[in-house]
């Protein structure tokens, strides 16, 4: 099974995401995090500096991504309403 940190890797190298695209993304959901931080997230399991990625950072990233690619909810509207 894949942790969330798998999954948070998998999106950055799908979508050729750097650190600041990450961190934007993050922001977008309402959660900061620190460019070190987020590099904890993708060290190696056995690194002493690891963080495991709750299900807190994966749901804001998720959220953040939707906001991204798509734009803010009210532009949504805006655009259905247009049609």
């Amino acid at each position: 099974m894949l942790s969330n940190n798998d999954i948070l890797k998998k999106l950055r190298i799908a979508l050729a995401l750097r650190d600041e695209d990450m961190l934007h993304i993050l922001s977008l959901a309402g959660f900061n995090m620190t460019k070190g931080a987020l590099n904890d997230l993708f060290r190696h399991e056995d690194h002493p500096g690891y963080v495991v990625a709750g299900d807190q950072v994966l749901r804001n990233f998720l959220d953040g991504l939707i906001i991204y690619k798509r734009g803010p909810k009210g532009q949504l509207k805006a655009a259905e309403n247009k049609i």
